[in-house]
């Protein structure tokens, strides 16, 4: 980073533009829905390809607001990043400018703070925001900046701002977390690979998103195994080449679609859909009694009659575990169900309080307190006027809307448009009736 270009920032949050989406309920979903790329692996993959000077190419590459603010970030840094078709991009880290990722990125992302490993291995310093991100309660990037120091980084706090630099060259050693942590074991990973020596890292996070970087970055020639469930080691290379790669499919977007058909009654098959990393969801389906049958890629959801799913009792945990992302759209489900059915939020503290937008559609909901509720069905939902919070409570709304009678109105839309590809589209497909509203 240039000595005489002085480090000075005053952000302003621009205006947000206001998004509804009007759904008129009570219709069966019936028909083919294709499952797009994984969210949350694209954006691991579009930051790893810094670590290289070479091309890196990706396809099935999700076409969303996140991905659109991680290349747009890529780009302020001076990298070269292409779109040559849909869901295809190209990144050349051949230089970058200005090693410096500005709180405006971070407040639309939180995802932003994965290029900390990457830069600072390679380039040997980085200025980066503290992050923002969903409300859905505190996730502290303290562990990404002790992983880093672990590898010999130097790390200073100053007005929001994390100033990182690595003397030399970072070191391979034992970067151990207190408790798993997924973005923080792609960091450490990620800077890993170029660090001198030997990384292990353990507790490691187990999901499937992290063994797709994994694997893209043995193609670029990194020596990363993953040696026990929870362990991943890695011995430290001079240099990286480029890479191709296929992003994997999202595991969210299916089970938000399967439970989209369980809720509405329908009928429909996810093509390309990851059946392998949906083992936790879909034993809660058959607990529930959705009826899913599986044939190669392709996942078919037959629904049952209202009041014939069985409550059950969920808890979220980390990978092979029940994915904190799927607890909303599973919340959704369960208001379908006779009995009372528990919920335990094991990740964060805050993603229960959507279930306030749920209970104003008619849901019988008891917020225990920050980790706990229950939900007693099944619950004859109505439209009404509600709130995304966030990405997943957002989805999950739809899906409510979906099985409710009348007519929904669901503000912030540009949440949804963060993690889904055409989910409008995708649900007027399935013969959804879903528009959206432009709020001004």
């Amino acid at each position: 980073m240039a000595d005489d270009r002085p480090f000075h920032w005053e952000y302003q949050e621009p205006p947000v533009e206001r998004e509804a989406f009007r759904v008129e309920g009570g219709r069966p979903l019936r028909g083919e829905v294709p499952v797009s790329g994984s969210k949350n692996a694209s954006l691991k993959l579009l930051a790893a390809a810094v670590l290289t000077g070479e091309r890196c190419r990706f396809t099935n590459v999700p076409e969303i607001a996140d991905v659109r603010v991680m290349v747009d970030t890529l780009r302020d840094l001076g990298v070269v990043v292409d779109h040559p078709g849909p869901n295809t991009y190209e990144v050349a880290a051949g230089d970058v400018d200005w090693l410096f990722v500005p709180l405006e990125a971070a407040a639309k992302m939180r995802a932003s703070f994965i290029l900390l490993g990457p830069l600072l291995a390679r380039f040997g310093r980085v200025i980066i925001s503290n992050p923002g991100g969903d409300r859905i309660g505190r996730r502290p990037v303290n562990l990404h900046v002790e992983a880093m120091e672990r590898l010999g980084a130097e790390i200073a706090y100053r007005n929001g701002y994390y100033f990182a630099r690595a003397p030399g060259r970072l070191r391979g050693g034992l970067v151990t977390f207190p408790d798993v942590t997924v973005m923080g074991t792609e960091n450490a990973v990620l800077a890993a690979t170029l660090a001198d020596g030997h990384t292990t890292i353990r507790p490691a996070a187990q999901e499937p998103e992290v063994d797709d970087l994994i694997t893209f970055l043995r193609k670029m020639g990194a020596d990363v195994v993953r040696t026990a469930p929870d362990t991943i080691e890695v011995e430290g290379r001079r240099r990286l080449r480029g890479a191709e790669h296929r992003v994997i499919a999202d595991r969210i977007e299916a089970g938000t679609f399967i439970v989209a058909a369980a809720v509405t009654g329908g009928e429909v098959t996810l093509r390309n859909a990851p059946c392998d990393h949906l083992g936790a969801f879909l034993d809660v389906m058959d607990r529930v009694g959705v009826s899913i049958s599986r044939e190669g890629d392709d996942i078919s959801v037959r629904a049952a009659p209202v009041g014939e799913y069985a409550a059950t009792d969920i808890e979220t945990a980390p990978y092979p575990g029940l994915a904190t992302d799927l607890q909303p759209p599973t919340a959704v489900l369960l208001s379908r169900a006779a009995g009372t059915s528990h919920i335990h939020e094991a990740i964060f503290e805050d993603r229960l309080e959507w279930l306030e937008e749920l209970r104003r559609m008619g849901a019988d909901v008891s917020i225990v307190d920050d980790h706990h509720a229950s939900i007693t069905g099944p619950c004859p939902l109505r439209g009404s006027e509600v709130e995304m919070s966030d990405l997943r409570a957002g989805a999950s709304l739809i899906l409510a809307a979906l099985a409710a009678e009348g007519e929904s109105v669901i503000h912030g839309a540009h949440q949804v448009r963060r993690g889904y590809e055409n989910i409008e589209r995708k649900f007027l497909d399935l013969g959804a009736r879903i528009e959206h509203v432009s709020e001004g």
